[in-house]
């Protein structure tokens, strides 16, 4: 699917976001694991969340779903059965790294794997401390999906984290779940802790010490009702295009504000953004908010070190804002972005590009000097919804229309992401 997106004179309205994708997957994949049935609102709408979905469907689950709600009917730590064929994670880092952690556990063999994208992305960093608890995996040449993973009875570790990743930190904790000892995760850096929220939530027994994390295995996990809340990566795009577009001025509603996340508005905000947090609350532990935003100049920033791994998701529609900056911007230690749904270095510095935006690239980052305006162009989200949404909101504010390529890559998190660019084009 191709779109097109013309020039905006400015952007107005209010706007609810899909439940935020990180938790969701967390939700699905406890209540899964929970005795009974819960009740999930507000679920994201993405696909990588629905392939999180229907990998408990396979091993067991009774998964109903209407719109946005989700109905799960746990089957207990001792109660998931063996998938018929191999799991489909699709286009899920977040399925695969997270699910795989309860699949050792099993006491049957599962194969794991997605599409062509995520069967391009390494998986050493839960292969490791998985086969330290005494699971057994093979892998593609011993380290791309697909997975198969021969189920096993898990020791507990204490595990130091070579890299920053939730996810790989989540996999660890699931794991320890099915341990009858105290699993450990330390972190390099503090990452988002969705996982330790929704755990207690769930009724695990959970305990934090700065960056130790440590989980008691075989807890009897209670089913829940909850509400996700609106995904604060999905709002980056819409604060980022606010601040692009002039006179512009929006009102997103519920969404999350966890402080692990909330890196992107103490940048945004360290830049001169005019962003206003109203509604301040608490939802199943999780802070929520509304968030006004207003169309101003905006100065540059650098983000590297922690603040590179607390903004990962952001860095695309990051870099899109920094080229329109006063100073530009500088992005750093940011390696990892070469080994997400697609090398987002390199699509971000080649779409910057098409749109006559300068910018020098290097292994782990690239610099966008700012004051810089963006061209009419063909541009590409080589399969990436975060790249197909960057440059939808980078056409906003160019020179005349852009045509975004396989823009439907946006639906793996925001399948009404264009619709609600629309509507505020028009409100």
């Amino acid at each position: 699917m191709e779109a097109r997106v013309s020039p905006a004179d400015s952007l107005n309205g209010t706007i609810q976001l899909p439940g935020d994708k990180s938790i969701s997957h967390r939700y699905a994949i406890l209540a899964g694991l929970a005795e009974g049935s819960s009740l999930i609102h507000n679920f994201s709408s993405g696909a990588d969340c629905q392939s999180t979905l229907d990998a408990m469907r396979a091993l067991g689950v009774d998964v109903s779903r209407k719109g946005n709600d989700v109905s799960l009917r746990g089957v207990g730590l001792d109660g998931l059965i063996e998938p018929t064929s191999m799991i489909d994670a699709g286009n899920s880092g977040s399925t695969i790294r997270m699910l795989s952690g309860v699949l050792a556990a099993q006491p049957f063999t599962s194969r794991i794997g997605g599409d062509e994208s995520l069967s391009r992305r390494p998986m050493e960093r839960i292969m490791k401390p998985l086969r330290l608890m005494g699971a057994q995996i093979q892998a593609r040449e011993d380290r791309f999906p697909p997975l198969e993973i021969e189920g096993q009875f898990l020791q507990s570790i204490e595990y130091k984290l070579p890299v920053a990743s939730a996810q790989v930190k989540t996999c660890v904790l699931f794991a320890g779940l099915f341990t009858d000892g105290t699993t450990t995760v330390v972190e390099p850096v503090r990452t988002r802790d969705h996982s330790e929220i929704a755990l207690r939530e769930f009724g695990a027994s959970i305990t934090i010490d700065n960056l130790r994390i440590s989980i008691q295995g075989l807890p009897e996990l209670r089913p829940r009702e909850l509400t996700v809340p609106g995904d604060i990566s999905s709002a980056a795009f819409f604060l980022v295009a606010a601040l692009l577009v002039p006179k512009s001025e929006i009102l997103i509603e519920n969404v999350g504000l966890n402080p692990t996340r909330a890196a992107l508005l103490d940048f945004l905000m360290s830049m001169g953004a005019d962003i206003r947090i109203v509604n301040i609350r608490q939802e199943n532990g999780e802070p929520v908010g509304d968030l006004h935003v207003k169309s101003v100049p905006v100065k540059g920033g650098v983000i590297e070190k922690g603040m590179t791994a607390a903004l990962i998701d952001e860095i695309p529609v990051l870099a899109v804002l920094g080229a329109a900056s006063e100073d530009g911007l500088d992005v750093r230690d940011a390696r990892e972005l070469r080994v997400k749904e697609t090398d987002r270095i390199a699509s971000v510095t080649d779409n910057l590009a098409r749109m006559g935006v300068k910018v020098e690239t290097r292994d782990d980052g690239f610099t966008v000097p700012g004051g810089q305006r963006f061209q009419a162009a063909e541009l590409d989200s080589y399969g990436d919804h975060r790249i197909a949404m960057a440059f939808s909101v980078a056409a906003l504010a160019a020179s005349g229309d852009c045509t975004i390529r396989n823009a439907s890559a946006a639906s793996i998190s925001y399948p009404e992401f264009f619709d609600a660019l629309r509507r505020l084009q028009t409100g």
